[in-house]
């Protein structure tokens, strides 16, 4: 006998099951707590290959893929990450990342020609090593600048490593950053193919996490395969007719410095540092010989050179900037203008 529908009630109705099952839907991640730490040396098509048990007898190398859940957060040589899954290391295997530590630095610059976006390139370093040749190519003073202002705002130390010095002697190159108290070291190929110097560049990063940055050609990949015995970097040449190197590094590496003193980043020569990312008021503060003397301008004032009553111009001339002379304060200028149109150019 066929029920009438006024006889219905809320147990007749039917609930179509759901086929994913009936469990909540949560946006609650796992903490993973149990994320085993691991140091990243380099980063390969979407593969980080880490160190796991650093300086430990433990220690061994794995490769992960970046967890959904993180997006596309950066993670860069240096970082620290946390990784789940299988962290053996054997062949084959792949863990993946979950989690990026606090970073004590974090370097960026911004990417080259019109596009703003700006590129990662080390976690956790504490010292920018800026490598320039004295000759062959022709050291670049905005190159220069525009890194001790990235390093500045990143809180990194700088270093100043003057390579090729048997075809140039340095002292007139440094005598311009002489105000700002940079460290600096020199350093030459000798007849038989020896970096004479290197020693000196060894004991700066002795127990630090260190970042060689300069233009293609100046010999970082020399250095490196200096300071690191068997590291095997590949070493270019300068063109003669561009004055400019070749690429010979296409992406960023970490190696361990002999007896585990340290950690040293390799990073592809660079045409160019974009600043995009710094104020004009981070860049003033980063000349710290003429940011003391900008405080005499008046309010408003932009510090270019058509800057009505702007008093660099006149600390310069009459040399209250020390040894900063004309040619500090339109490098100044220069990355002011480009912060400003958020151009990055190639010096």
């Amino acid at each position: 006998m066929s029920r009438r529908i006024r006889d219905l009630d809320e147990s007749d109705v039917r609930i179509r099951p759901n086929r994913r099952g009936s469990r909540p839907r949560t946006k609650i991640r796992p903490s993973h707590d149990d994320a085993v730490p691991a140091f990243v040396t380099a980063v390969d098509r979407g593969r980080w290959r880490t160190v796991v048990g650093s300086g430990t007898a433990d220690e061994h190398v794995v490769t992960a893929m970046r967890a959904r859940e993180l997006g596309r957060t950066p993670i860069v040589p240096g970082d620290v990450v946390g990784l789940v899954g299988d962290t053996s290391g054997t062949e084959g295997s792949l863990a993946r990342i979950v989690k990026v530590h606090e970073r004590s630095s974090f370097l960026r610059r911004s990417a080259d020609d019109d596009d703003p976006t700006e590129r990662p390139l080390v976690a956790n370093a504490d010292l920018m090593v800026i490598v320039t040749a004295l000759a062959d190519p022709e050291p670049r003073g905005g190159m220069i600048d525009r890194c001790l202002v990235a390093a500045w705002v990143a809180g990194i130390d700088a270093l100043l490593c003057l390579t090729k010095s048997d075809l140039r002697e340095p002292a007139g190159f440094l005598a311009q950053y002489a105000p700002l108290g940079v460290e600096h070291v020199v350093t030459h190929l000798d007849a038989e193919g020896r970096v004479v110097g290197v020693e000196e560049l060894a004991a700066h990063l002795h127990g630090r996490t260190s970042v060689l940055i300069g233009h293609s050609g100046v010999g970082k990949s020399t250095l490196l395969n200096a300071l690191v015995p068997g590291a095997d970097r590949a070493t270019g040449h300068v063109n003669d007719v561009t004055g400019r190197g070749r690429h010979t590094s296409s992406s960023a590496l970490a190696l361990r410095l002999p007896d585990q003193s340290g950690w040293v980043i390799d990073t592809p020569g660079v045409r160019s540092f974009g600043l995009g990312h710094v104020s004009p008021e981070e860049l003033l503060e980063a000349f710290a010989d003429l940011a003391p003397l900008a405080e005499e301008c008046p309010r408003g004032c932009t510090h270019a050179a058509d800057a009505p009553d702007c008093a660099l111009d006149a600390a310069v001339e009459e040399g209250r900037a020390g040894s900063a002379g004309p040619e500090r304060l339109a490098s100044y200028r220069r990355l002011d203008e480009a912060l400003r149109r958020n151009d990055p150019w190639d010096a």
